[in-house]
């Protein structure tokens, strides 16, 4: 029997083991496992992403702000291209005979030097005082600035500063000298636009040609002219630390007014030469001995400064730059300054003259070789010279008696001396004793009134005499009296030096001038020639210098001959209660003052017309004529020096 096979099963298989569960991501509201990497790696993305987005937004913020302070600082900057080529004041350089300058006025700048021309050693010294890492920094130095900083701070005081040279040179050129923060903000500005616009060497050569050195002086060359007289090109080792000192302040430094102190700075300068080792220590140490600050050409050449420019405009139209070639001899200026100077600390404090004037005049062109407004024209700009009008007293005599020459009397003609009364006005003679008849060149010469009022009848009055007097430049007022005789009326020194010329050169009476010749922007223009205009004939002009030569020998004017008999015409002048005192008196120049014939007029006495202590024209001012021209014949050491 057949059996029934059962179905086989398989046998059970072994599950493999369940696979550990992955961990679960943390969801919202489940917390990471704290210390995991996976969570330390999602903190350091949140991290990087803040920082990034924080940085893309200082950065946008950042920037906008700056450009809004930048906008700011550069909103009311000048246009650069009208700063580097500004306007400025016409300058005005007035310069003496023999070519020093004497003034200078509006903005002066010399020749434009290129550094190649200059000697090696003036911006060697500007770089060394002022910015010794000029070819290292790029217009801000933050190395100079923290030592600077650091300085000021030890001291406890502001004695150093960290601007560099780039940054003078956009304060100069584009900014006002304001002290403020803001300022000093575009100074910066301008000092890195300066460095992207130039090279070092255009920048240094820039600051060379506009750097202000005092005086009105832009620019190195300028100030070599007018503190040494020489061009920047020609400075030598001492003069270049003086100029290059001069920058820290212009002012205070200025070797005219201060040449003690710019000598000290120039030594600092050298110093600071030594210690960037562009010089050594001998050569610094014979560079300061040798310093010599020259002395200003002319202490009171202002007087004629001021005259010389009186009109400028009207005469010189425009906006160029002038350089005025005048007629002022330093050598005569000087010692004209001088012995007024001695005379009036000496005899004539003791007389109570407390002012002068002197005026030097060459009789054939008129110019103007000395002028003294006064005793110092550093206390009074007051010219007693040209704007003074005061009464001459018997220096007015020659006119009256010129008059009456030309009226048909001659030198040798008679007129009573006695004492005369016209209504009541009894003129004296003061020591003269009458001799009842004198000639007229007696009368001229020991000046009597008396006589003097008849001269002046007998020549047709005082309006004669005031024609005359006219003609000759004298325009008054004048009395129309027989006062006018004694010399009541009303003229400056100047009008009356130059009214006695036409007694020096034959009848010709010259205008007063100070200009020689003159140059606007370098090209030569008119400045004009001198003019004579014809106002006696030369034989009446002879007659009066006769009369006038025996006035110095023989009468009034004594006081004022010179020793070695040196020929000198003149006339002594004084008015009522010694409130003036005059000499107007006429030689041949002596030697080295310009040749042809010099007149010389002094006046002594009081601003506020306080009588002198018999002070009459034939004493000092006599002596003072006298003084001056024994001192140009011969001339002292000390005028010598002060001459050139």
């Amino acid at each position: 029997m057949a059996r029934t096979a059962r179905p086989r099963t398989a046998a059970p298989r072994p599950r493999p083991a369940a696979p550990a569960a992955a961990p679960a991501r943390p969801g919202p509201g489940r917390a990471a496992v704290a210390g995991s990497a996976p969570a330390r790696a999602g903190v350091g993305r949140r991290r990087a992403w803040f920082w990034l987005r924080l940085l893309v937004l200082v950065t946008i913020w950042g920037s906008l702000a700056l450009a809004a302070v930048l906008l700011v600082l550069v909103w009311d900057l000048p246009r650069t291209d009208l700063a580097l080529s500004q306007t400025r004041r016409a300058g005005v350089t007035l310069e003496a005979a023999n070519g020093a300058i004497i003034a200078t006025s509006g903005d002066v700048h010399g020749q434009i030097v290129r550094l190649p021309a200059l000697p090696a050693h003036l911006p060697a010294a500007l770089l060394a005082i002022e910015d010794r890492r000029f070819y290292q920094h790029l217009g801000l130095d933050p190395i100079g600035i923290a030592r600077a900083a650091w300085v000021n701070w030890s001291t406890g005081q502001i004695s150093q500063g960290g601007s560099t040279l780039t940054q003078q040179l956009a304060k100069n050129l584009f900014l006002t000298p304001e002290r403020s923060f803001r300022r000093k903000a575009q100074e910066a500005v301008m000092a890195l636009w300066l460095e992207w616009r130039f090279s070092k060497d255009e920048l240094l050569e820039i600051y060379l040609n506009r750097v202000y050195l005092g005086a009105g002086a832009f620019g190195m060359d300028a100030a070599a002219r007018l503190y040494f007289g020489i061009p920047a090109t020609r400075l030598n080792l001492w003069q270049s630390a003086v100029l290059a000192g001069l920058p820290k302040a212009p002012s205070r430094l200025n070797p005219r007014t201060a040449p003690e102190a710019a000598a000290g700075r120039a030594a600092e300068v050298l110093g600071a030469m030594v210690e960037v080792g562009t010089i050594t220590q001998r050569e610094a140490t014979l560079a300061a001995e040798s310093i010599r600050i020259p002395p200003r050409p002319s202490r009171d050449s202002g007087w004629f400064a001021d005259w010389a420019l009186d009109d400028l405009g009207a005469r010189f139209p425009g906006n160029a730059d002038l350089v005025l070639r005048t007629s002022l001899d330093l050598r005569i200026q000087a010692v004209v300054e001088q012995r007024l100077e001695a005379l009036l600390a000496g005899p004539g404090a003791r007389a109570g003259v407390g002012q002068g004037a002197v005026v030097v005049m060459q009789a054939e062109t008129g110019h103007v070789r000395a002028m003294a407004g006064g005793r110092d024209y550093r206390q009074s700009q007051f010219n007693r010279a040209t704007q003074a009008r005061r009464q001459p007293g018997s220096a007015f005599k020659p006119f009256v008696f010129l008059t009456a020459l030309e009226a048909g009397m001659g030198p040798g003609d008679g007129v009573a001396d006695g004492p005369i009364n016209l209504g009541g006005w009894r003129p004296g003679n003061g020591a003269w004793r009458s001799q009842g008849q004198i000639t007229l060149e007696e009368a001229l010469t020991h000046s009597v009134n008396t006589a003097a009022v008849r001269v002046l009848a007998r020549g047709g009055g005082a309006r004669a005499a005031n024609a005359t007097a006219q003609r000759f430049g004298l325009p008054g007022p004048f009395p129309r009296d027989a006062t006018l005789a004694l010399g009541t009326g009303e003229v400056t020194l100047l009008d009356l030096v130059a009214a006695y010329a036409p007694f020096a050169n034959g009848g010709l009476l010259p205008e007063p001038r100070g200009l020689v010749s003159a140059r606007a922007d370098g090209q030569a223009v008119a400045a004009g020639r001198p003019t004579l205009l014809r106002v006696t004939t030369p034989e009446y002009a002879a007659a009066m210098r006769q009369m006038l030569e025996s006035v110095v020998t023989r009468g009034t004017g004594r006081a004022a001959q010179p020793p070695g008999g040196r020929q000198v015409a003149g006339k002594t002048g004084t008015t009522q209660d010694f409130r003036d005192a005059w000499f107007i008196g006429f030689t041949a120049a002596p030697p080295g003052t310009g040749g042809g014939t010099l007149v010389l007029g002094v006046w002594l006495g009081n601003d506020d017309a306080t009588p002198m202590a018999d002070v009459r024209g034939g004493t000092l001012p006599a002596r003072l004529f006298r003084d001056i021209l024994e001192t140009l014949v011969r001339p002292s050491p000390g005028a010598a020096s002060l001459s050139r």
